[in-house]
């Protein structure tokens, strides 16, 4: 059962780029249900099953989860629901995962099968994981599929990201003795210029500053500020477009301002087709089995770092929840099972009509 892993995987605590507790649990459940998994360069933990020859299928859940170290990760039933900090992204579909692999019969495969735990996902991690998988071994790969997001939802197109660290510099000084500009009067006039800024509805094209800091204390003129800026776009020429507006905006703020500024790109997730129609066609036909009902949308996943190499690719949902990045973030216990027997079906039908 899905539910046997599932409390303790989220009451470890994975931060990314700190994901090394959790990835040595996933190798010990792992090795306990008698496979060998090894660890990668990036800290991906991947278990290989099936014949060596062809090309695989790739399962992969992301270790890492948005909340910083120190987070009471304490998982607690309420109303019939699992409530914790990362029960549901991503502990439930590693869950799933690690059950997958207590059910699997790896001698009737007919085909390579990768399952992996990667790292680096959210944030700033930049999918860090998938990146290296892909760029490691892409021509072994026959199709790429992110196992996470909630039961019924396939991500078969890639939302583009590209994130920047923007740092303002001037010389600070007193609030009443010095007549110096300040780093954070120029990021204000930056965020004020940035949201000024036209996003089209088509192609869906976003932008958002989601930190912002700067100065240390209230009489000082701040000499340093700094915002980490978030840009997406279904397209990748609008958001190319996009990146050069903002970049102009905020090399024109720090001129208003009277201070430098140095922009740096801290994130690059590829957009752009998937190729994921036939593997849409297999989870539609998995799910229809199962009485699920299957809509499609468009997401940043670790499927994004397949784009590039031309591997098809999908993210697959396989747990019901909601408050994802909160807290109080719930999955309802039931639909673990219900996600594994579709992740079951799907793979399934992949060996037997794998993708061209």
């Amino acid at each position: 059962m899905p539910l046997s892993s599932l409390q303790v995987i989220a009451q470890t605590p994975a931060p990314t780029f700190q994901e090394g507790e959790r990835a040595a649990l996933m190798t010990r459940l792992w090795t306990d249900l008698g496979y060998a998994p090894t660890t990668d360069e990036a800290g991906n933990v991947i278990v290989r099953v099936g014949p060596t020859d062809g090309q695989a299928l790739v399962l992969a859940s992301h270790l890492d989860t948005v909340f910083p170290a120190g987070t009471d990760v304490t998982v607690r039933e309420h109303g019939g629901r699992l409530v914790g900090p990362g029960i549901g992204d991503n502990s439930a579909s590693l869950a799933v995962l690690t059950a997958f692999l207590r059910e699997l019969d790896a001698a009737r495969l007919t085909r390579p099968l990768w399952v992996v735990a990667n790292t680096g996902e959210e944030g700033l991690g930049d999918l860090k994981g998938a990146k290296h998988l892909l760029a490691q071994h892409a021509p072994r790969m026959g199709a790429f599929v992110a196992v996470d997001g909630y039961l019924g939802l396939a991500v078969t197109r890639a939302v583009g990201v590209r994130r920047y660290r923007v740092t303002f510099t001037g010389p600070g000084g007193h609030s009443w003795g010095d007549q110096q500009p300040s780093a954070l009067h120029a990021l204000g006039l930056a965020i004020t210029a940035l949201y000024a800024l036209h996003t089209p509805t088509s192609p869906r094209t976003t932008l958002n500053v989601g930190v912002a800091s700067g100065g240390n204390s209230v009489n000082s003129i701040a000499a340093t500020a700094e915002c980490l800026l978030d840009l997406r776009s279904l397209d990748p020429e609008a958001l190319e477009r996009l990146c050069e507006r903002a970049q102009h905006a905020i090399k024109g703020a720090a001129r208003q301002g009277g201070v430098s500024v140095r922009i740096d790109q801290v994130g690059d997730r590829p957009g752009g087709d998937l190729h994921a129609d036939d593997l849409l066609r297999l989870a539609r036909a998995a799910a229809t089995v199962g009485g699920l009902e299957l809509r499609t949308a468009s997401s940043s996943t670790d499927a994004n770092a397949a784009a590039p190499h031309h591997v098809a690719a999908i993210a697959l949902g396989v747990y019901t929840g909601g408050n994802a990045h909160r807290e109080d973030e719930w999955v309802s216990p039931g639909s673990l099972e219900r996600g594994l027997k579709f992740l079951q079906r799907f793979v399934r039908l992949y060996q037997d009509h794998p993708i061209a």
